[in-house]
């Protein structure tokens, strides 16, 4: 019987846990997606920069990884 008491114990300890475990994954979720957005942000910037100081768009392709035509809405629209 002792053992089947600390089996429920274990489990119900376990249960608890959950939550709070959630809790901590949302922190680093939120955490995560905003380093994201404020890295995107700042290379949107740095795009718009280079472009400003004549680097080549085929250039800022292939250093970047986006199409010819994002590096172009960025440049255009100021968008992120």
């Amino acid at each position: 019987m002792a053992n089947l008491e600390s089996a429920v114990r274990k489990l119900r300890a376990a249960q608890a846990g959950v939550p709070r475990a959630e809790e901590r994954a949302a922190r680093l979720i939120a955490e995560a997606r905003a380093q994201v957005k404020a890295a995107r942000a700042e290379l949107a910037e740095a795009i718009r920069a280079a472009d400003r100081d004549g680097t080549r768009q085929v250039d800022i392709v292939a250093a970047t990884g986006y199409s010819r035509e994002r590096v172009r809405q960025i440049i255009r629209n100021g968008e992120d």
